[in-house]
């Protein structure tokens, strides 16, 4: 089968878009290959069709545990043997999972990052056959990216162990540094590179100065149709705003990630199909979000970069229909922006203080610790030694990424229940509904030690055993019964947790390099310092500045950002000013340097003298050094 009828056999697309198809060939001609596509781009058929079009597994390593889980089922459902591995799943499971794969039984295996320097995968990927490793979210890997995970790292050890192995990185937020710092953190054998632009001309971006953002954020909910995202930076203001809003008759939900997982999962789904308006979320509602149809994103508060904010005013308008992203902005926020500087950037000695008192609260001696690895309540840790929260997350990732601990968010821990009544009383109870008893049923049948421990449970596979459509059913009559006192219930949730990569050192002999600290600190504050240009530059069109962000040097302007608007009726033509844009070329062509009053020489009205020099300025065919113009 070629390409395209793999595409249509299994997509029912007629044909690829964009960069697809150059992508495709590229990595099953066996090529390192880099494709930066734009959120909605299709990314997943890049991979997904060499993958059927090739011998092996293809493995996708990815840190969305909700999107590979979404992936797996959407796969499955169309025919594709897929699967995957993540950190909740039990042990027996992940080496059924990885056996498959060395059999045959699946064609694109999913895997967290964390997973892949674990002793078993290593042992087991040795024995398969391998088609393509991709590196999703690929700007992860780079220390300059905006999302940077040390646990990205890790994939250089599986392409040492798969050296023939094609890689294909794929992102959709990358500057110039980054990209080629892709390319040299996955070794590249030559670079590859495959573009989109990222220009959406769909989207109108629009940056609203105001001093009320609330009474500005109803305006305008209000004015614009359609179901949205307002964007905050606190777990706290997700439940303000969403109060908010249905106080004013529109329908909301507040979204973070410390909801317990089948409350996220919920909140989702009634968002998605229609029920609730508006998720009023920080940024852990995020990639992955499968729903084309958003009208508006709007950032209540401002991102620290304009790689996030790109990303995520993306989820809007990704059916090709008119949308908004929209940038709330007052005086205040140059100087909260600021301030997460010193935040994400404890001073050295505070760090230090952080990893001391790491080892009081774990008990743990110098020259000892090595590989222990704990639970970490962040919380109890900070009012133990009075602390803040955010310094302390900022000090404990600098620690990490210097070497010495693995602080990691990204553990699901399965739920778990203890019943607190004896066997035989449950046959007293009288309140008990049809479908209580039946999870009872499925519990008692499917694990033991309920009544002495704390036992891990499936809740789908509960959901499964007892006749339910959903585990989010599971979810709800298991809090019922806590609420009962039949059981305890401690719902599937993300827990941090801290292991020792090295053992405890005295804090005096930490060291932490300039690479780690001052260069990140530095690029830190030069993606603050350009969210602000951003906010404040009102004579760049909005859609021009984040693509020069992203190295698109020729673009046009967008004619529906504010700027493009507020300046529309003092723009003149493009037919007007050509003779004036002619005249000041002329005048440069013999490429020397001229003071811009020699303007004044070519007789060219004002107005249009300075419509014509904005133009070739933005375009880039003329530049400006101390007052000096050149081509």
């Amino acid at each position: 089968m070629t390409y395209r009828d793999i595409l249509r056999h299994y997509w029912h697309y007629e044909d690829f878009r964009g960069i697809q198809r150059d992508i495709i060939e590229s990595i099953c001609a066996g090529r390192d290959t880099l494709g930066l596509m734009p959120t909605g781009g299709g990314k997943s058929i890049t991979f997904q069709v060499p993958a059927m079009a090739m011998d092996g597994v293809c493995i996708v390593i990815t840190p969305l545990i909700a999107l590979m889980k979404d992936q797996v089922t959407h796969l499955r459902k169309i025919g594709i043997l897929a699967a995957a591995i993540y950190g909740s799943m039990r042990q027996e499971e992940i080496v059924l999972t990885l056996e498959n794969c060395i059999f045959g039984g699946v064609k694109i295996l999913y895997v967290s990052p964390e997973r892949l320097d674990s002793e078993l995968f290593q042992t087991k990927l040795r024995h398969m056959k391998v088609s393509i490793i991709t590196v999703d979210e690929a700007h992860c890997i780079s220390q300059w990216g905006y999302d940077f995970r040390p646990s990205y790292l890790k994939i250089a050890n599986i392409r040492k162990l798969k050296p023939n192995v094609p890689v294909l990185a794929l992102t959709a937020t990358a500057t110039p540094q980054v990209i080629e710092d892709i390319q040299l953190r996955l070794g590249f054998k030559e670079k590859n590179v495959f573009r989109m632009s990222f220009e959406r001309k769909n989207l109108a971006y629009i940056v609203r100065k105001t001093t009320d953002k609330y009474e500005e954020l109803l305006h305008i909910l209000n004015s614009v149709d359609g179901c949205g995202i307002v964007y905050v930076r606190s777990r706290k203001r997700t439940k303000e705003i969403a109060e908010l809003l249905m106080k004013h008759s529109i329908s909301a939900l507040a979204y973070h990630a410390g909801l317990d997982s089948a409350i996220r999962d919920e909140r989702q789904k009634e968002w998605h199909d229609d029920r609730v308006r508006i998720m009023v979320a920080t940024n852990a509602f995020g990639m992955g979000i499968d729903k084309a149809d958003v009208r508006i994103v709007i950032h209540f508060d401002c991102p620290d970069s304009l790689e996030a904010y790109f990303q995520e005013a993306g989820r809007a308008g990704r059916d090709g229909r008119k949308s908004y992203a929209v940038l709330l902005y007052n005086d205040s926020d140059e100087r909260k922006l600021n301030k997460r500087i010193s935040d994400t950037f404890p001073e050295k000695s505070y760090i230090r203080e952080i990893y001391e008192h790491l080892a009081y609260y774990y008990q743990i001696g110098i020259g000892s610790g090595y590989g222990a690895s704990f639970v970490f309540d962040i919380d109890k840790f900070c009012a133990t030694f009075k602390h803040f929260p955010i310094q302390t997350d900022a000090a404990l990732k600098i620690l990490t990424r210097a070497g010495y601990i693995d602080y990691t968010e990204e553990r699901d821990n399965q739920a778990r229940v203890h019943f607190l009544i004896d066997r035989n009383d449950f046959y007293q109870i009288e309140s008990l509904t049809e479908k209580e008893t039946h999870v009872i049923t499925a519990l008692l049948r499917n694990y033991g030690g309920l009544f002495t421990n704390f036992e891990y449970i499936d809740e789908a596979f509960v959901a499964q055993q007892a006749g339910l459509q959903t585990a989010q059913q599971v979810y709800m009559i298991l809090k019922n019964l806590s609420e009962k006192h039949i059981l305890s219930f401690i719902p599937q949730r993300k827990t941090p947790f801290i292991t020792y990569t090295e053992r405890r050192e005295d804090p005096e002999r930490i060291i932490i390099g300039r690479e780690i600290y001052e260069d990140r600190k530095e690029q830190y504050r030069k993606r603050i310092e350009e969210v602000i240009k951003y906010a404040k530059n009102d004579d760049v069109c909005r859609s021009r500045q984040l693509l020069r962000y992203f190295g698109e040097t020729k673009s046009n302007d967008c004619d529906q950002c504010d700027v493009c608007i507020a300046h529309r009726e003092d723009y003149l033509s493009d037919r007007q000013i050509k003779p004036a844009k002619e005249l000041i070329k002329e005048l440069l062509s013999d490429g020397k340097k001229h003071l811009i009053t020699e303007l004044n020489t070519l007789s060219i009205p004002h107005d249009k003298l300075h419509a014509a020099l904005t133009y070739l300025i933005d375009e880039e065919e003329i530049f400006i050094e101390d007052n000096m113009l050149h081509l």
